[in-house]
């Protein structure tokens, strides 16, 4: 062994936990040493670790995280792992905030949904603390998967009634009559991220039982108006493509025992060049208050391919 290089070894307690953490012939094993530069020798119940003492030590702990999340969810994905070793890297000095990412979590009949990034933590623990939520952020960064996971958390829970989900149809002018078909069929290329969402949390025929039965409304924002929204979880999705007044009326629909969540993408307004974004219009005039939270999330907060955290930096610049 190269003298620079130590060796270290992790006892675990469940050989049937572990089996998950390593992966299919050791697949997930394979992958850590990879991005760590490690060497990895599973035998029982331990693993052996040989690398520098700092690769060392984040593959410990990436290890131990991913042993606490096996015992709570039945499978161990590639982004889990990235996503993991990635919060390792950047808060090597942060243990508390290491210790959360396993704390907080979304469970939905589907599966449980743990943080993947520094910027998800924030978002999922306002999402529990804060009645007004405003995520800011690119694309890929989860804002509209958790926001939606959450809704779906409370209402099989019976904390809240209904779900309402908006969105602003700007491709269409919010003036949906020239579309063929009904409010649905019109309404639907717009909301296609919603309804992926919500199957990704709840079975299909589950999910369109629930629009049947009125317990999940998803509309255009223009069919907010003069309502007023109780004991109900409303999230307006892609709001930087809303108007102040538009904004200003859909933040006061909220009614006794609700929560709203408000997410969008300052770098993608597709209003008219005359037009000022209510998100933009809503961040001027209520950060200060209480119980509103802002989170904002980057690049660094990406969960898809990770090609697109590289296309986003790319635009940025």
């Amino acid at each position: 062994m190269n003298k620079n290089l130590l060796k270290n070894t992790i006892k675990f307690e469940d050989n049937s936990v572990l089996q998950l953490v390593c992966g299919i012939y050791h697949a997930n094993l394979n992958l850590i040493e990879k991005k760590l530069n490690v060497s990895l020798t599973p035998k029982g119940n331990e693993i052996s670790i040989i690398g520098n003492a700092e690769n060392i030590l984040i593959t410990k702990n990436t290890l131990l995280k991913l042993y606490e999340r096996a015992k709570l969810t039945d499978i161990i994905e590639k982004n889990d792992i990235n996503s993991i070793i990635n919060f390792m890297e950047n808060h090597k000095e942060k243990e508390k905030k290491i210790n959360n990412l396993e704390k907080v979590y979304i469970e939905t009949q589907a599966k449980k949904i743990f943080p993947r990034s520094r910027g998800q933590l924030s978002f999922m623990k306002s999402l529990t603390e804060k009645e007004l939520i405003f995520v800011i952020g690119p694309a890929g960064t989860g804002k509209t998967f958790l926001a939606v996971s959450y809704a779906v958390f409370l209402l099989i829970s019976g904390k809240i009634d209904k779900i309402i989900i908006s969105r602003p149809a700007v491709e269409a002018g919010e003036k949906l009559g020239f579309l063929p078909g009904d409010l649905k069929q019109k309404i639907d290329p717009y909301l296609r991220p919603i309804y992926d969402a919500l199957h990704e949390n709840l079975p299909y025929q589950k999910v369109l039982k629930l629009i049947e039965n009125e317990k999940i409304e998803i509309a255009p924002i223009a069919y907010m108006r003069g309502r007023t929204l109780n004991n109900s979880y409303i999230i307006l999705d892609e709001a930087q493509n809303t108007s102040a007044v538009q904004m200003k009326m859909f933040l006061t629909r909220l009614g006794i025992n609700s929560k709203m969540v408000v997410t969008g993408d300052l770098t993608q307004i597709d209003l008219p060049s005359e037009k000022n974004s209510g998100l933009l219009d809503a961040e001027k005039n209520l950060k200060k208050i209480k119980n509103i939270s802002f989170i904002y999330l980057s690049d660094k907060d990406v969960v898809r391919h990770p090609l697109v955290s590289e296309i986003i930096k790319a635009y940025k610049k």
